[in-house]
């Protein structure tokens, strides 16, 4: 056989192997369940921008 059917064949058969290792991934991570959002609860509070420009007032904008 020729060099370039070798690497030919070489190359196939890595893609296969990465594709099968890849959908065995997805396959894995999907048994995991659904899901789900953060907590909202846990998100800290931003304050309005206006109570921020008040809330030191050495900090003036000119």
């Amino acid at each position: 056989m020729d060099r370039s059917k070798i690497i030919a064949i070489i190359t196939g058969v890595i893609s296969i192997i990465l594709a099968v290792a890849y959908l065995l991934l997805v396959t894995i991570l999907d048994f995991r369940g659904e899901m789900l959002p953060a907590p909202q609860s846990q998100l800290p509070v931003s304050l309005p921008i206006q109570q921020l420009g008040t809330a030191n007032p050495t900090l003036r904008v000119h």
